[in-house]
């Protein structure tokens, strides 16, 4: 445990000499919190000893980022762009990817690990783009609505991207099966949203919020934030957009105003 605390306050150090040095070339926190993992970890000066456990505090740092960015977001609001979202998302990942996949072949990468190589090019970092939006106060604008929606977009295809996967090395026996999974538990997923936003989650905090407990309305919202983000990621969706869907489903209730604060 000592020595946990002993990494953490070196995270901590150095993440504040890297923030207010950066921030005086204006470079976004996120940024500067990325760079000082970079110099903290294995393969910078080596200062963090225990990486698993600092992997795992990161992700929950990352579920409460996602969780409260999807909480401001109204989904009434990104529902209006989905248009954008879908043909901007499919472009953008399509077009990257075919760029990327010429440029490796022309260095003589096969096919397959081409095409590899341009489904990991296509892919952004939904929480470094979210943070730099939410911080410059740019999430409501209309281009932090679409840069969000095709982020949400990038996310969710990766999981068809992983099924190609086995396809790309030349064993595609299994996708049939793979493909008719991932729709299910998309199903899945999609009916227990639905089913939360419009029943559960706004008789919930409004049951708890006749009880006038602070604390007790608190641990309902983290209940949720972590339930939420830990049964998408059972059912194969990443715990940072299983977080956003989370903030996503409170954000329509009467109480996510007192849920973000």
């Amino acid at each position: 445990m000592h020595d946990l605390l002993q990494d953490m306050v070196v995270i901590f150090a150095l993440s504040l000499l890297v923030i207010l040095l950066l921030r005086r070339v204006r470079v976004p926190s996120a940024l500067a919190f990325l760079t000082s993992g970079i110099v903290a970890g294995p393969h910078g000066l080596g200062l963090v000893k225990n990486i698993e456990s600092i992997e795992r505090f990161a992700e929950v740092g990352v579920i409460f980022l996602l969780f409260t960015i999807g909480i401001e977001i109204s989904l009434k609001n990104l529902f209006r762009t989905r248009r954008v979202v879908f043909l901007g998302g499919t472009l953008q990942l399509v077009l990257t990817m075919l760029a990327t996949a010429g440029i490796l072949v022309c260095f003589n990468w096969s096919p397959g690990k081409a095409i590899f190589g341009g489904f990991l090019t296509a892919l952004s970092s939904t929480a470094i783009v979210l943070k730099m939006l939410q911080e410059q106060a740019e999430l409501h604008q209309s281009y932090g609505r679409t840069s969000m929606g095709i982020l949400i977009f990038q996310d969710m295809a990766v999981i068809p991207m992983m099924l190609l996967i086995p396809l790309l090395s030349g064993n595609g026996n299994a996708i049939m099966f793979d493909i008719t999974g991932f729709v299910i538990r998309f199903g899945i997923i999609a009916t227990v949203l639905i089913i939360l936003t419009k029943w559960v989650v706004p008789w919930l905090l409004h049951t708890v919020a006749l009880l006038k407990r602070r604390d007790l309305f608190l641990l309902t919202i983290l209940f949720l934030a972590f339930a939420v983000a830990w049964m998408t990621s059972g059912l194969g969706i990443s715990l940072a957009l299983g977080a956003f869907f989370a903030g996503l489903v409170i954000s329509e209730s009467d109480y996510h105003h007192h849920a973000f604060g």
